[in-house]
């Protein structure tokens, strides 16, 4: 039976209170040490914010840590780049292991001392195991705040019979599985950590077995780097890195090692500025979030894909009707997970971004409602309002990106509701409000946008290809898969229908089958290079999947997870393109890829020379990806980078 506890926060110290996106620190402005706010200090008083255990007193003073009994960590750092002083503005009066109440002096802060050495005062309070014990935090104070008075309320997470036990426990466990893969606590010479990695000097890198660590949970990847054996684990390492020691003993650890590892990370992130590493960081941010959010179904996609693939091919040889039972039983078991992909999605998606799961999966839901889909069909039916708001239907089927806006906003619009309905009335109108909302967003917003752009760039297509088939493949071959991400190619199947059942034979298909056989290759020689076990089954599936007419699982469990594979895959599908074009390649049937040779077959003709412009562009597109992928597009070095939360821990090594 799961329960909830509420714990109060109060100021640490006297001032104004700011939003932690106030702050002039990505590292707490963007949460990534976990939810809370700031106070811009005007007395030099810092008092306990919550009462319970000290479990940090930093080395330069700048910093401390307490946990509550509810388990709560809440580290208090005081102000901006202020461990560059060592310590001279900050007279301390606790010690590590002290029992501390709420409103209890703990640090007298010279706050002249820091301005004139030019360092921002504020005082930042972030919970950092945010995301493993809290529901939400309410800040309920007022810009003024006075030291000792309650500024905001943590709901948190409890179960009954545990405590922080359940926390330790599985910090603990993680801990021994660390250990034992990195050699064992005799392979250890020394331990540090920064802010999102655990740091280990080994004696014998050799020993440690990296692809049982890379899969722990609670770990994210392992980098090596500057002699370390480096473990990202995000923003609990503080807790793991305290149940490695717990177990190895304090001997092994270096506490000025580990403050200078911090700082120089924490500095190394505050580097990050203009507009290009911000984009570049954005980018990189919705890419994560794609692949994880697609992680989780990347099997049964794959397998979907193989087998509507197989019954692509047996309806091309006629050896099963598409209106036999069979058939219809078998595509619905191969169809529903891409038709069903927005509510999957949904679900995936908000619990890689922190908003309600449950919710998310029925918006997923109100995008592909039957009623929804068929007005969106019709040219006729799928302009209409809302209350008086035009707007245009779209069909989402199997779409990817309007349900990934969806989920972002979700914890926005769920803070936002909380905010303003009764708490006793949250429980209802909360998710009903929040569902409608963000529907409204994409049928309103999204949607209208997507139209516009995906039937400019599909016209802009076709007249390209009545100038020059080529040319038209070139750019359509290399753009056609990053308009599946975004939803933009719904524009152009439209005309590829039209041009089947109108002429019965579609140019523009045989180019898109080639963008299938690309991405397919490029997964096809990432199997082929990968030493990771992991990664090769996962490869293989994709690459059988694509060469069936689905290219899902390739994007999104592989090529976009390692960009340059997906660059690459571009390249060639591009190339592929633009030979397809040349080759003036026809297609006949909505089926292509490997196993849609059937389609490529011209009707009352036979196999000829369309046939054979299909085998040496597809074939030569395949060859084409493999080789550059192989050569160009992927290492295993790039495993050691993927997915780090704290990417500009890449740009110096501390």
């Amino acid at each position: 039976m799961n329960k909830q506890a509420l714990i109060s926060i109060t100021a640490p110290a006297s001032g104004k209170l700011l939003t932690l996106s106030k702050v002039p620190d990505p590292v707490f402005s963007q949460g990534l040490m976990g939810q809370g706010f700031a106070i811009e200090p005007n007395s030099s008083d810092i008092v306990a914010p919550v009462s319970g255990t000290v479990t940090l007193v930093s080395d330069t003073k700048h910093a401390f840590g307490i946990k509550t009994n509810d388990g709560a960590d809440i580290l208090v750092h005081l102000g901006i780049d202020t461990v560059e002083l060592k310590g001279a503005p900050f007279e301390v009066l606790i010690k590590q292991g002290d029992i501390v109440t709420s409103g209890q002096s703990v640090v007298k802060m010279n706050l002249k001392m820091i301005q004139d050495a030019g360092k921002s005062t504020t005082v930042i309070l972030a919970v950092t195991n945010s995301n493993d014990i809290l529901n939400d935090l309410m800040i309920t104070g007022t810009s003024e705040v006075k030291g000792g008075q309650i500024v905001a309320v943590m709901n948190v997470k409890e179960t009954e019979n545990q405590t922080t036990t359940k926390s330790g426990n599985k910090y603990d466990q993680l801990a021994t599985e660390i250990i034992k893969n990195v050699g064992g606590a005799e392979n250890i010479n020394s331990l540090i950590h920064c802010i999102t990695r655990l740091r280990f000097y080994l004696k014998d890198e050799s020993k440690a077995n990296t692809a049982v660590i890379e899969n722990l949970d609670g770990v994210i990847t392992v980098a090596k780097a500057g002699g370390q054996y480096q473990v990202v684990i995000g923003q609990a390492v503080v807790d793991v890195y305290d149940a490695v020691i717990k177990q190895i003993g304090p001997g092994f650890t270096n506490d000025a090692a580990t403050a200078e590892a911090v700082a120089q990370t924490t500095k190394d992130a505050k580097k990050v500025h203009g507009v290009w590493p911000n984009v570049k960081q954005g980018v990189n941010n919705f890419i994560g979030v794609l692949t994880a959010s697609m992680i989780p179904i990347i099997g049964i996609l794959a397998g979907s894909g193989i087998l509507k693939g197989i019954l692509a091919a047996l309806t091309g040889f006629k050896v099963l009707s598409a209106t036999s039972g069979t058939y219809v039983i078998l595509n619905a078991v191969g169809d529903a997970t891409f038709y069903f992909l927005p509510v999957v999605l949904g679900f995936t998606a908000a619990k890689k971004l922190g908003s309600d799961p449950i919710v998310l999966g029925i918006v997923g839901g109100i995008l592909i409602y039957p009623q929804i889909v068929t007005l969106a069909g019709k040219a006729s039916t799928a302009s209409t309002n809302f209350l008086g708001v035009p707007t245009t239907l779209v069909s989402y089927v199997s779409s990817v990106f309007p349900i990934i806006v969806a989920a972002w906003l979700g914890k926005y619009v769920e803070k936002f509701l909380k905010k303003i309905i009764p708490t006793y009335l949250r429980s209802v109108f909360v998710p009903i409000l929040e569902a409608l909302i963000l529907s409204l967003v994409i049928f309103i917003g999204v949607g209208p946008i997507v139209t516009v752009i995906s039937k400019g760039l599909s016209a802009g297509l076709v007249s390209i290809y009545n100038f020059s088939p080529a040319l038209s493949g070139l750019i359509l071959g290399g753009l056609y898969q990053t308009m599946v991400i975004f939803g933009l190619h719904w524009g152009l199947i439209p005309i590829v229908i039209n041009d089947i059942a109108t002429n019965g034979h579609s140019y523009i298909n045989s180019i898109l089958s080639i963008t299938m056989v690309a991405q397919g290759g490029a997964v096809l020689a990432v199997f082929l290079k990968t030493k990771n076990k992991k990664l090769k089954e996962m490869s293989l599936a994709a690459a059988i999947s694509a060469f069936c007419g689905v290219t899902e699982p390739a994007l999104y469990g592989v090529n976009l997870k390692y960009k340059r594979v997906f660059v690459v895959a571009s390249i060639a599908s591009a190339i592929g393109g633009a030979l397809t074009g040349f080759l003036r390649v026809d297609n006949y049937a909505l089926s292509g890829a490997l196993i849609g040779f059937p389609a490529f077959i011209t009707p009352g003709v036979g196999i000829g020379s369309n046939f054979y412009g299909y085998l040496i562009s597809h074939y030569a597109t395949l060859l084409i990806s493999v080789v550059l992928v192989y050569l160009f597009g992927y290492t295993d070095k790039m495993l050691a980078k993927r997915n780090d939360p704290m990417n500009v821990e890449n740009v110096k090594v501390a």
